[in-house]
């Protein structure tokens, strides 16, 4: 595969799972009836950006993430307030655009001096011009207009927080859920491209071939069927194919494998693990045939369920701190290994896809500062209390929460930057 498609393709991995993730949130509060003001993939400055309806779609420089920015999240950037001067556009007897500067320059308003406004639940205004105080309605609609910048106002009722908990917590749970789906439909994928294992096989094949290892030296490639290690005939018995390799670390080693109905045969040399076994980096697959509807739908299932345990294992090894940081891998790692499995072929990057759509969608349940476990929980805490925990308290542990992600962000990927500069795998 040339280059150009692997970094494509690792773009496009990153690209697709962090939107499925962000529409779920999209789609779930546009039917609450929440005003969307941005669909972001990415953070940090806007690359590219366009408005659509209420919504305005960002594409931003880091490519760690993405957000869904409701209305009543976050304090609105624009107010306006009694004894500000402001020109006004009417249409149909509504209040369509509020300018807040630049006054001089706008054609076919009304201008004068806020007596009163409310752009949240009665949608009026009373404005002081030349002496004659008029009163306005406000299209629920209407635009504050500041600096070049439209901002669109946000009535209570289009507000996240005037929603129920039930419509809050949908919109937030909205995005692992969709990662979730996606992990299965490319589960589901996987299986139906690479099948399921042959009943009574006779042989064993080649079935993942690991960059940066000696087997990827010489002449092996996934679905090579493993004939003998060192003259040994090995059939099916993977555990014998790992003892003759596992005693061989740092000691030539002939592997003969079958392709096309040639053996061929390559000298390789081990190389040792932290424990002295030898690797080759090699792994065995039995041969496979197509598999039916239903088996597809089992085997995805498993998958699902395999993964999760193995995630979950994982988290357990962190906390316990059996895993040390120096050994993490961040936004860097993930993109190197993407571009490696990518390289095998599309078969095993839809399983790596599917992997790490699954792993987005538990880590985001975690109730973890800043994430949408931790919005959950305090949406649980106030369907408990029958009252919402005060916005300011919760606000600030989000802030910690995102501050301290980004710290650990900053420092796997530092031990990313050092793995490329020492040309560690």
């Amino acid at each position: 595969m040339h280059m150009i498609q692997v970094v494509f393709l690792t773009v496009m991995v990153f690209f697709v799972i962090v939107t499925i993730h962000e529409w779920g949130h999209f789609y779930f509060a546009k039917r609450a009836g929440i005003l969307v003001r941005e669909f972001a993939i990415g953070f940090g400055p806007k690359l590219f950006s366009i408005k659509r309806g209420e919504t305005r779609y960002t594409l931003r420089l880091v490519p760690a993430g993405g957000f869904v920015r409701m209305a009543g999240e976050d304090p609105e950037l624009v107010e306006v307030q009694p004894g500000q001067t402001v020109a006004i556009r009417v249409k149909d007897d509504k209040v369509t655009r509020i300018y807040l500067d630049r006054l001089d320059d706008r054609s076919n308003v009304v201008r004068g001096e806020v007596e009163t406004i409310d752009i949240e639940q009665k949608l009026k205004m009373t404005l002081n011009a030349d002496g004659l105080i008029e009163s306005f309605a406000i299209h629920p609609q209407a635009l504050l207009i500041a600096k070049g910048r439209e901002t669109q106002i946000a009535p209570l009722d289009r507000q996240f927080g005037s929603k129920t908990v039930g419509q809050r917590a949908l919109a937030i749970v909205a995005g692992p859920v969709m990662n979730f789906v996606l992990a299965f439909v490319l589960f589901f994928a996987y299986i139906q491209m690479a099948g399921v294992p042959m009943e009574n096989p006779d042989r064993l094949l080649i079935g993942d071939v690991v960059q940066g290892m000696p087997a990827s030296q010489a002449d092996i490639k996934v679905g090579d069927v493993i004939y003998a290690v060192n003259g040994v005939k090995i059939g099916t018995d993977s555990d014998k194919m790992i003892e003759l390799i596992s005693k061989s670390a740092n000691k030539p080693l002939t592997f003969t494998v079958v392709r096309s109905g040639k053996e061929i045969t390559s000298k390789i040399t081990p190389k040792p693990d932290d424990n002295g076994d030898g690797k080759l980096g090699i792994s065995a697959a039995l041969p496979s045939r197509p598999a039916k509807i239903g088996e597809t739908f089992k085997y995805a299932g498993n998958a699902m369920k395999n993964m999760t345990v193995m995630i979950f294992q994982g988290f357990k090894n962190l906390v316990t701190l059996k895993v040390k940081l120096d050994d993490l891998g961040g936004p860097v790692r993930t993109a190197q290994v993407t571009s490696q499995i990518a390289q095998q072929g599309l078969t095993q990057l839809t399983s790596w896809v599917a992997v790490l759509s699954l792993y987005l969608g538990i880590f985001n349940l975690l109730p973890i500062p800043a994430l949408d476990g931790s919005r959950l929980l305090f949406l649980g805490l106030e369907a408990v209390r029958g009252r919402p925990v005060d916005p300011n308290r919760e606000s600030m542990v989000h802030f910690i929460g995102f501050a301290m992600l980004m710290l650990l962000m900053l420092a796997v990927t530092y031990n990313d930057i050092l793995r490329l500069v020492r040309g560690e795998h």
